[in-house]
């Protein structure tokens, strides 16, 4: 495969080594993409022969099942004509064998194998080659129609345009809040590229996804490098993770909430299952505690007596449990009988963290200067005026 072919690759999503390198090419053929998925059966004798159905990678997350239809031997990573409407498109293979049923039945494809699209064959130079001209065009094309959306005053953003395989038609990807008509704007584009045009909506992740970026956790967006699937986000995920509901620190870069909010949700709603209800708060002789917040892994409620924040009583689920069924016999326990007294706790001594800086001296490792080094001192005078010749002769 030529450098040239290389390159084309790694501009619908493959990984972001050098092309032209040996590890570059080795990610290709072994499927290095975010669109990928990793074979674990692979090893398997039921996962050998010819595959009847094949996942199909393009650009922009889409990808699409294939009948294989000419029995073709084929791997993750070849690069195969596939039929589209009309003419035909280029894809990169990312899954074969018997894993490519569950994928199917993960998004819901009932459709027999023999009404699926149809893979022509392995792709010919001139088929790659009339792919990368395919892909040359798309950055353009995608200036172009901006500004003729923009001539037009339409209320939509152009984000991306994919080029099928033979050039013959364009998918336009857009962004916009409200419903657009953009008649007008697909008779312009068809008679400037002289291609069939399709437009295709994408949402705020989506865009995000493709934009790319770093997240505040240091890290490339999910959404660039590996998620490709989006699930719906909502604030009860960060009230279950005891997470502060502020909107600039839940918002992505997107503007949506961030997609990391449900990656321990089932974590933390497994630890809760068992939790007392704290819509109503307990009631002691001294007042009434309410809850201020819970370590869920630890445990611990902690609850604040006449709303005074200053000082938190910590109390374990257990015994919070039964202070709760005591409350609804009518029982108002004191509150030095439940072995818990209230007395103000810092952030350090509750996470168990002790204060290094101040029991001990910063300048405890610097070199100890020596206090006897001094200038001797001076002999007293009346001394040295009575033994001092000087002195005598002055005296004479």
């Amino acid at each position: 495969m030529s450098a040239q072919n290389i390159e084309g690759i790694h501009h619908r999503g493959c990984c972001k080594l050098t092309p032209g390198g040996g590890d570059f090419q080795r990610c290709i053929q072994d499927g290095c993409s975010k669109l990928s998925v990793y074979n674990w059966i692979s090893d398997l004798p039921m996962d050998g022969g010819i595959s009847e159905v094949v996942e199909i990678r393009f650009k922009n997350t889409r990808k699409g099942f294939y009948y294989n239809v000419n029995q073709l031997v084929l791997q993750q990573g070849d690069i195969v004509a596939v039929e589209a409407t009309p003419g035909h498109d280029i894809g990169v293979v990312s899954l074969t064998g018997e894993l490519v049923q569950q994928q199917m039945k993960k998004y819901k494809v009932t459709t027999p194998a023999q009404e699926l699209k149809k893979i022509y064959r392995k792709a010919k130079p001139a088929d790659i080659e009339k792919w990368m001209e395919a892909i040359a065009l798309e950055e353009s094309t995608m200036l172009k129609a901006r500004n003729i959306a923009e001539s037009l005053h339409l209320d939509m953003k152009i984000g991306d345009v994919e080029y099928q395989g033979d050039k013959t038609k364009a998918i336009f990807y857009y962004i916009a809040d409200d419903r657009v008509d953009f008649r007008e704007l697909i008779k312009i584009l068809a008679d400037e590229f002289k291609i069939r045009v399709e437009m295709r909506q994408i949402g705020a992740r989506q865009e995000a996804g493709r934009i790319g970026g770093i997240g505040p956790c240091g890290r490339e967006l999910c959404c660039t490098t590996w998620l490709t699937n989006f699930v719906s986000v909502t604030t009860s995920a960060a009230r279950y993770q005891e997470v502060s509901l502020n909107p600039q620190k839940l918002a992505g870069q997107c503007g949506k909430l961030k997609c990391c909010l449900n990656y321990e949700l089932d974590v933390y709603l497994d630890a809760r299952h068992d939790f007392p209800d704290t819509s109503e708060p307990l009631r002691f002789e001294e007042g009434l505690a309410r809850l201020q917040k819970t370590d869920v892994f630890r445990r611990i409620m902690w609850y604040s007596l006449n709303e005074e924040e200053t000082s938190l009583i910590p109390l374990p689920v257990e015994k919070v449990r039964e202070l709760t069924e005591l409350n609804r016999k009518g029982i108002t326990p004191n509150i030095q009988t439940t072995g818990y007294s209230q007395t103000p706790v810092s952030p350090a001594a509750e996470n168990g963290y002790t204060d290094v800086i101040s029991s001990q001296s910063v300048t405890r490792f610097d070199k100890p200067k020596n206090k006897h080094k001094k200038g001797r001192r001076r002999p007293n005078n009346s001394n040295n005026q009575a033994n001092s010749p000087t002195d005598e002769s002055s005296s004479d």
